[in-house]
């Protein structure tokens, strides 16, 4: 069993992020708790790459001496699986925001769907979402979405080394995607609806994996709590 010196001096703690928590909310929750259980003032606790509320799965998150990894481990390779919903499209591309506009899918194919996931593969241009966490100006893009003002985004490149289609069912198509740091899936669901000359927008998404790290591994918070409390020792 872990002590309170162990977190201090770090340690790396995989948790499965659930759904409609923020990352920083889970961080929150667990520096808390370690310091409750362990009656420490003070505990630096960090994660290594944000997932959005509505999705759930790997966060990386590390606490004392250990935080000074997390850009190591926010650069690595990452891997989602998720399901993209063809024929509409939102705003913030996933559905953190109502469906704006439809479009016609009686043209899509199974064929057409797995041919189109190889123009995504290797080296990309993808434009981030403007609902996103990015800072422009000093000001998150998010910010300037919400209040309705318009903003010139730049492309990134990112790379894909792996998408592979899982199921299709009613334009629902589940898929694994393995990429690089700074991959928005989100803007990967956007431009695969315009690929399919259509449109697409993200309808779930579960982090699977990060570097070596594997969300089989990881406790949800209220089973890293749980072992935390003192009747556990």
């Amino acid at each position: 069993m872990l002590t309170g010196e162990d977190y201090k001096n770090g340690q790396v703690l995989l948790i499965d992020k659930p759904l409609n928590w923020t990352s920083f909310q889970a961080v929150n929750k667990l520096r808390w708790s370690i310091r409750q259980a362990f009656n420490i003032k003070k505990i630096k606790v960090g994660h290594a790459g944000t997932l959005d509320p509505l999705a759930t799965g790997l966060l990386v998150i590390c606490t004392g001496k250990m935080t000074k990894q997390i850009n190591t481990f926010q650069g690595q390779e990452k891997e989602y699986t998720g399901t993209f919903s063809l024929g509409s499209t939102t705003p913030s591309y996933d559905l953190e925001t109502e469906i704006d506009k439809t479009y016609p899918t009686e043209h899509i194919t199974n064929d057409l769907i797995r041919e189109a996931t190889k123009g995504f593969i290797g080296t990309i241009d993808q434009f981030p979402p403007i609902f996103s966490a990015i800072k422009k100006e000093g000001k998150r893009l998010y910010e300037f979405a919400r209040a309705g003002e318009a903003v010139e985004i730049k492309s990134r490149k990112v790379e894909i080394t792996e998408f592979e289609i899982i199921q299709i069912k009613d334009f629902n198509i589940r898929f694994r995607v393995v990429c690089s740091k700074g991959t928005y899936i989100r803007s990967l669901a956007h431009d695969f609806g315009i690929a399919l000359n259509s449109g697409a927008h993200l309808s779930e998404l579960r982090r699977t994996r990060i570097g070596e790290f594997k969300v089989e591994n990881a406790l949800t918070p209220e089973e890293f709590i749980n072992n935390l409390t003192p009747q556990k020792h």
